[in-house]
């Protein structure tokens, strides 16, 4: 499917500022209000728009320590294993990736107690899991959501 500048126009601006109107927007981009309401509707029928929502400092919400992990996962438990371990609270997201590790998975949890419950507990636990490597973040440099134009 093929988008025009406008609509990449729409889609940078919404990416900055998910909360600008339709008025604001028409005016960033040079049509009516209506026209980039249409834009914008079209684009969420298309899936190109998946929701609209808010991105949350999880260090100020008290989830201080953020972790990566690679987890090892017998081929035919993948699907059960991924599902447990997105049904997770702690689980910031997880992907099925390609190469050494099945899984990639980033764990958002308060402090380094926690992470080593939920290590031992939520994860050494599940069955299917053959390995797993762990990698804290020091400090965050760059971080985005979904894809940016």
């Amino acid at each position: 499917m093929k988008y025009d500048e406008i609509d990449k126009k729409l889609l940078s601006l919404l990416a900055e500022d998910g909360r600008l109107s339709y008025v604001e927007l028409a005016e960033k981009v040079g049509l009516s209000r209506v026209a980039v309401k249409d834009r914008i509707q079209n684009l969420k029928d298309k899936g190109v728009i998946e929701k609209f929502t808010v991105v949350i400092n999880s260090e100020k919400m008290g989830k201080k320590v953020s972790a990566f992990f690679e987890v090892d996962v017998e081929p035919k438990q993948l699907q059960t294993v991924a599902q447990n371990l997105a049904d997770n609270p702690n689980v910031a997201s997880i992907y099925q990736m390609t190469g050494p590790s099945t899984l990639h998975m980033h764990v958002l949890v308060e402090d380094f107690q926690k992470l080593e419950t939920f290590i031992n507990e939520e994860l050494y636990s599940v069955e299917g899991i053959t390995r797993v490597e762990s990698s804290v973040i020091l400090k965050r440099f760059k971080s985005r959501t979904g894809y940016k134009l």
